[in-house]
């Protein structure tokens, strides 16, 4: 196993993306420590508050958000960053020439549980001259990100990452804290018996996604001939780890529970990086029309539909759209 900079190096990565890259991890080694704490750490629970997207917050939203965001800004690598937990990006070193996008916490629902959270980031380089207080920088489609990650809070925390040139898994080493490799490039089967759903929106869904479903439920003596497994962590992070880890589909489709929101999830922090990651070990992601990172975005907070995995599965899923 080796440490994390002499990996980002070997990828000929600048010494400003791997330096940036490592201001990002610093924060998410103390978010690490703070949902290991739980209870005990005072921060479980809600807010009175509610995020740009009508959610309502929970305290370790605010403060994994806060300590991205601070660090971020202080280190003077970054030209702007847009958050989930913001309303509106925010400027930070006009002579920076990064962009950074992420979900401080993913799947903060769960913290009450004690199950899966996870920090997602993206980066991208800013348009030559542009104004670091101009949302339009951040208008830029998925496959212009020149790195993309999680890191998972679980029994371990996990970082998932891609420069560009395939995706490696790593483990923090809490003795001294660093991220060591365990996984050098990680491979997604092309085939699978396992898929990501929220059932519970089944009525809401289009016809296409329920036949697809339907089809896959009917197992053995169904068309598809084969009994399939359905997992749901309700935490992007974790259904896709799993997908990295040993395949499967995972999806959050359309639907017509809130007509003026037929989508969940986040275009430039959830969606791209994700699918950056899939790609990168050789899956699939799709929205069920388009290559999610073909998408030239129109909003920060942009939600699309989400449909990712392994390779011949997706493409089955995507038959029905047709």
């Amino acid at each position: 196993m080796r440490r994390l900079p002499p990996v980002l190096f070997e990828d000929g990565c600048s010494r400003e993306l791997v330096s940036l890259i490592r201001t990002i991890l610093a924060a998410c080694k103390e978010i690490s420590f703070r949902v290991g704490q739980g209870a005990l750490s005072g921060v479980l629970g809600s807010t009175l508050d509610e995020n740009i997207q009508g959610e309502t917050q929970k305290k370790l939203d605010v403060l994994s958000n806060q300590l991205i965001k601070d660090i971020l800004l202080e280190s003077g690598y970054v030209k702007a960053i847009a958050s989930e937990e913001e309303d509106y990006t925010v400027a930070g070193n006009p002579d920076a020439k990064f962009i950074v996008s992420f979900d401080p916490l993913d799947g903060s629902s769960n913290t009450d549980i004690n199950s899966l959270v996870g920090t997602i980031f993206s980066i991208m380089e800013a348009p030559e001259g542009s104004d670091p207080a101009d949302p339009a920088i951040f208008m830029q489609p998925g496959k212009n990100q020149i790195a993309a990650g999680y890191v998972l809070y679980g029994p371990s925390t996990t970082l998932a990452l891609s420069t560009g040139k395939g995706t490696r898994i790593f483990t923090l080493d809490k003795t001294h804290g660093s991220f060591l490799l365990t996984e050098n490039f990680a491979k997604i089967p092309e085939d699978t018996q396992e898929f990501a759903i929220n059932a519970s929106n089944q009525r809401h869904w289009q016809p296409a996604m329920k036949d697809y479903i339907a089809d896959l439920l009917a197992g053995s003596e169904g068309p598809r001939q084969k009994n399939f497994n359905m997992r749901w962590i309700a935490a992007m992070v974790g259904d896709v780890h799993r997908v990295l880890c040993r395949g499967g589909l995972f999806t959050y489709p359309a639907d017509t529970k809130n007509p003026e929101k037929p989508y969940k999830l986040r275009l430039l922090y959830e969606a791209n990086p994700m699918a950056m990651l899939v790609e990168q070990a050789g899956g699939l992601a799709h929205t069920g029309e388009t290559r999610i990172l073909d998408i030239e975005p129109n909003d920060i907070h942009q939600r699309v539909a989400v449909i990712l995995g392994s390779k011949n599965e997706v493409e089955t899923c995507l038959t029905y759209h047709k």
